[in-house]
This record gives structure tokens, sequence and C-alpha cells, in this order.
């Protein structure tokens, strides 16, 4: 996706649940200027700061709030966890994770934030009969922000991955003429996953015979599903992806070509995707440099933002404001 070329850093960006800031990452090529980050993770902590800046916080965003800094815009994609169908959907009342939105309220009322970006599961939506959905909506609408939410899948923005992200857009009421919100158009895809593979993976990403038995299982009694390998869009990566689900759930390829240049008879020509290859499938750059181990990095690249998704809406929130913002 052609990148923005600007000097103009006018607006300045605060980004909560940072991660290793893949919406950072995005809003900086999109013209913006994020001058404050946060997450309660030292390991996406330590990766944010070897690849993104060193203006990110580590600790509870209840406990850092007060200390954010004047800001325009405030980005974020709050723990899914408690909203996500492979959790206990327990939502709000989970009071670790699932009610850190009102941390989100709290902030852009206190600061009176021109614009907000939010990310989570598609299924935050439909949580609770959609009731959990309506509700952060009339919390944004009640503190003056006029919001816009659209579900963008990482597919049709160039990334070979089946994605589906809920996106709200919000802008504070006072602070802009009124206008449309439009989210990005999708652009064709133009690659595939094993266009993405890389070469000479080392043999401990290939499967035993046991393992791969396991791994392109249907399942048992009441969970049968079918296992599907060598998918040109990737399923969704995943935070547990290091455990290896079954195929049905996570990603596997065939790769003759790396296979060929060891032997080893207790492993097969399948394999798990390398954390390179999480990269490359959520839109980091190619100058990434990890920082920590293989099991923190896969944690990381499923948590994380797809880049370039991001990327297409900050593009659009900064021409909006331009126009819009009084």
């Amino acid at each position: 996706m052609e990148r923005i070329k600007t000097t103009d850093k006018r607006y300045k960006v605060v980004s909560l649940f940072a991660g290793i800031g893949g919406f950072d990452l995005a809003f900086e090529n999109a013209g913006f200027n994020i001058i404050w980050a946060n997450d309660i993770d030292k390991y996406a902590v330590e990766t944010y700061k070897t690849n993104v800046g060193r203006n990110i916080v580590l600790g509870d965003i209840r406990e850092e709030k007060a200390n954010i800094p004047e800001h325009d815009v405030l980005v974020g994609g709050f723990p899914c966890q408690p909203f996500s169908t492979l959790g206990k959907l327990k939502g709000f009342d989970d009071t670790d994770r699932g009610d850190l939105f009102f941390e989100i309220k709290d902030i852009l009322k206190t600061y009176k934030t021109k614009a907000v970006v939010l990310e989570n599961v598609k299924n935050i939506i439909n949580h609770n009969k959609g009731e959990t959905f309506k509700r952060i909506l009339h919390e944004l609408h009640s503190i003056g922000y006029d919001c816009h939410y659209k579900v963008l899948n990482s597919a049709d923005y160039g990334i070979p991955q089946r994605r589906n992200r809920a996106y709200i857009v919000g802008f504070l009421r006072d602070a802009f003429d009124n206008a449309e919100f439009e989210f990005p158009a999708p652009i064709p895809l133009t690659v595939t996953t094993q266009d993405l593979l890389d070469k000479n993976v080392d043999k401990k990403y290939f499967l035993t015979p046991k393992i791969e038995k396991t791994i392109l299982g249907e399942g048992t009694k009441g969970y049968i599903v079918q296992p599907t390998i060598d998918l040109p869009i990737s399923k969704t990566l995943t935070a547990t992806m290091h455990k290896m689900h079954r195929a049905s759930q996570d990603n596997y390829v065939t790769d003759l070509e790396s296979r060929a240049l060891f032997d080893d008879d207790n492993r097969t020509n399948l394999r798990k995707l390398t954390p390179d290859e999480c990269r490359k499938l959520q839109g980091f750059p190619s100058d990434w440099v990890q920082a920590v181990s293989d099991c923190q990095a896969y944690k990381q690249f499923g948590n994380a933002v797809t880049v370039e998704v991001a990327y297409a809406v900050a593009a659009k929130l900064m021409e909006y404001m331009k126009q819009n913002l009084r």
C-alpha cells in the first residue's frame, strides 16, 4: 500500500494497549505523531522499544492514565478475550480486562480527545445479544462522540489472512464539522500465504509423525471439523497459536523445499508457520527484530493489529481531520 509522504506531524496520538505497535506504525506512516504509548506486558514493551520507539510506558493503564499527555487522537485495541468466542465471554464482568473500555471513556472525557479509533474482535458487535456493543456506542455518545463502525478484514487490505476485526472511529462532536466518515475501500489481494513463506526453514518448525496425526485430526465426539492446510489465505493468527492447535484452527503448510535440506526420519513435510511468517501476515516491516522468544513472538503477532488495515483507517482519518476539524 502506498504510504503518505509527509513531514506534517500536527496531530498528536496516544496509543493504549499498544502491544508491539501495529497501530503506532500505521499511524506514524499516515502522518500522525505518536507521543505516548502504554502496555502492561513487559515482553511486548521490549519488542516495541526494539522496533518502534522508546516512548512506551510499561504498566497498568489504570495507574498510568494520570501521566498521559495532551493529545488529539487516542487509539487502542483494547483486550478482546472477554468478548471473543475463543474466550469465556464474560464481557464487562471480567474485572481484569473486560471493563478496561471504561478507562478509555474516562481518558477521553478528561482530555476531550478530538478523535478515537478502537479495535476489537468481530464478535464484540454480537456479544450479549448486541447489548455490549450498544452500550459502548452509548457511553461514547454520552461524552460527546459521534461514532462510526465497521468490520474490516485483513484480506481486503493486501494481507493474505482472514482476520475480521471491528473498528470504531469516533469524533468529538464539538470539534468537527458534521461530515460523514467513510471507512477505507477494499483493495485487490495480489499475494497468497505461499508468496510470503520463508526459505530454508529450520527443522524445529516441522511436525513429527505423532504430532502431525493429532494436528490433522478431525476432533472427537461432539466436536468434528475438517482440517485444512496450505491455504492461500491464512486463518486468523491467534495469541495461543504457539500451542499448535489442530489444522482446523491454526495454519500449517507443506514445505518440501526446506524439508529436503535436512535428514531426520522423525520429521514430516508439514510444518507450522515461523514467527517471521506471522510478522508478514500481520504487515510488520521487513527490518523487524525478534527481541523475544518464539513463544512470545507468536503471542505478540496473534494479538497485534494488522498494520495495513490500521494504516488504511489512519489515512482516512488524516484526510477527514484535515478537512473537518474546526
